[in-house]
């Protein structure tokens, strides 16, 4: 099956960009007046058919023509190299607690926190990802930060030998008020929502989105004189001088949000239903009826003398959980998304998001400079409509791809110019179990045509499960998906995040399931550890880790302040501060 890439011609919308910077002006995607009867132009390019095609549920990896595949992606899309395959291990990162620092910017269970690290260590982690809440750090009054407790955070992990990930979020986490990890966005942000409601995205019944602000807003100055993308850079370059000491040594990598659950994305569906849409399989709804996105939509359409198509986004169902087929926009068979209107809509909603995701990533460029930092950003894991032609929740999330069109392609191009790594989710499904429940779902075809996308451009590759899980074949998929990634020319690094340390996690049988995993993706038998809590650094093997996180599962559940009577080793004792601090972090 061959896929059409995007079009090379573009147009100026001069409505949108007046406000942008004048030595970096930005070009939408390619949208050509329709008068003329033909499609839209496109440059396609071969590839093999398992690579995105729909209807494969094959799977595709070095030992079943994966090799041949890459070659001939790679090859129409003027990349050539060696073949090799991954020679040096890849690094396991554990996310932390969303709640980990609490509103009034201070460490949550410090001591819990810290014995949890000592054991991450144990098990061979690299180091942890620290979410850095926008509504944490600046949430009283604008230019008013504290970084104070994640100063402590950061300085509590290298204490303990591990390195931090920052991910700097810019978007609202958990359902609403009483939703005890409930973190908004900063208060005076939402006062500013609720002078101008169309600051959120809406849809058009009108509905409110206000997990992420608009990005049709983003160079206008909405936020009591500044623009929402003066507002990110500022608390980028107030993070950089307040973490400066850490930067490159023990911060090494900074994840920049970029929307929605820190995803470049749209939220066509709310996150907290987007964690289970491919169940009720939604299509979602197209964000683009504020006053900000309509405006910029009209100038567009006028560009092309085409005014009737300004006037909104497309209908696509009177309720969401309709099939593709059974909507006008999206049908096999005579779809409007297939329509020169089509075409035009998809191209102006798709380019709105990449640009919004190039000012970002080249504000952070410019101010993470020298630091010696990796930045990487995030896309959305959607795959419960992948197995269609029209990939509806793909289109209304903002990702222009379809079974003839490669909408990853272009996004992994940017973050490439910007010298951006990508993250993205997904790691650990399975199609065997996601077609139980929705036979159009495709998540490890649609992560292979990311990950091909990563590997043409040449971009590292940030690894991360959509949710929590402990299952052996889960921990397999992510192995296997990590090896297919790594098999080919040039081999950009790959890492993995685990979302994320609970109590669950150190569990016995977690735990060991988790430790023989790190070592897997590491490549190594041996890791440093701190098993006493004394800071000595000791080489053990992945068996004494198990042992010695063993010894500490026991402690949750008897109170003996010597449990091992017999143990002549004291490596694996506990004082009773420390069988406190794991029994705290238990029933927490």
């Amino acid at each position: 099956m061959a896929i059409a890439s995007p079009s090379t011609t573009t147009f100026s919308a001069s409505f949108c960009c007046k406000r942008a910077e004048s030595t970096h002006p930005t070009l939408f995607p390619s949208i050509l007046p329709t008068q003329r009867a033909h499609r839209l132009p496109t440059r396609r390019f071969a590839i093999n058919s398992r690579l995105n095609s729909s209807k494969f549920c094959g799977s595709l990896s070095p030992d079943n023509g994966g090799s041949q595949d890459f070659e001939q992606y790679e090859l129409q899309h003027g990349f050539t190299g060696p073949m090799e395959r991954l020679k040096k291990g890849s690094p396991v990162y554990v996310m932390l607690p969303a709640d980990s620092v609490r509103k009034d910017a201070k460490v949550r269970r410090v001591k819990v926190l810290a014995a949890s690290l000592r054991a991450l260590v144990t098990a061979g982690v690299e180091g942890v990802v620290m979410e850095v809440w926008w509504g944490v750090v600046e949430r009283e009054k604008p230019m008013v930060y504290n970084w104070g407790g994640y100063l402590d955070l950061v300085a509590l992990a290298r204490r303990c030998g591990l390195k931090v990930r920052a991910v700097l979020a810019f978007h609202q986490h958990g359902i609403g008020p009483g939703d005890p990890l409930w973190i908004s966005l900063p208060q005076w942000v939402l006062e500013e929502m609720d002078k101008d409601p169309d600051i959120a995205y809406s849809d058009r019944f009108g509905r409110r989105n206000m997990e992420y602000i608009s990005l049709g807003c983003d160079m206008f100055p909405v936020l009591k004189g500044r623009s929402p993308l003066q507002a990110y850079s500022d608390f980028m370059m107030t993070f950089r001088d307040a973490f400066r000491p850490f930067l490159g040594s023990v911060i090494t990598g900074v994840q920049i949000g970029m929307g929605p659950a820190g995803e470049l994305r749209y939220p066509s569906c709310s996150s907290q239903e987007l964690a289970w849409a491919w169940r009720s399989r939604e299509l979602g709804e197209f964000q683009c009826c504020d006053k900000y996105m309509l405006a910029c939509l009209n100038a567009c359409a006028h560009d092309v003398r085409m005014r009737e198509w300004g006037s909104g986004g497309p209908i696509v169902a009177g309720n969401l959980v309709h099939g593709p087929d059974n909507t006008d926009f999206f049908k096999r068979n005579g779809g409007s998304c297939n329509t020169p209107y089509g075409e035009f809509f998809l191209q102006w909603y798709s380019g709105m998001l990449l640009l919004h995701g190039e000012r970002i990533c080249r504000e952070a460029k410019t101010i993470f400079k020298g630091t010696e930092v990796d930045t990487t950003a995030k896309l959305a894991g959607i795959h419960w409509h992948y197995g269609t032609q029209s990939h509806p929740s793909e289109l209304t999330a903002g990702y222009y791809n379809t079974s003839r069109r490669d909408g990853y392609l272009p996004v992994a191009r940017m973050f490439g110019r910007y010298g951006f790594g990508l993250c993205c989710s997904v790691f650990g499904m399975r199609d065997v179990e996601e077609k139980q429940t929705n036979p159009v779902s495709n998540p490890e075809d649609f992560l292979k045509q990311l990950l091909l996308a990563a590997r043409v451009c040449q971009i590292p590759m940030e690894g991360e499960n959509s949710a929590t899980f402990l299952e052996e074949e889960s921990f397999e998929q992510v192995l296997k998906m990590s090896k297919f990634f790594s098999y080919g020319p040039g081999n950009p690094s790959f890492s993995f995040n685990f979302m994320r340390m609970d109590r669950y996690l150190f569990e016995q049988h977690n735990w060991a399931r988790f430790t023989r995993f790190v070592r897997q993706m590491s490549g190594s038998n041996i890791f440093r550890a701190r098993l006493d809590f004394g800071g000595d650094v000791h080489r053990t093997s992945m068996s004494d880790a198990v042992k010695a996180k063993s010894c500490m599962y026991i402690l949750l559940r008897k109170k003996d302040s010597n449990p091992y009577p017999n143990q002549q080793d004291k490596s694996y004792t506990s004082t009773a501060n420390t069988r406190s601090m794991y029994l705290t972090y238990s029933s927490t």
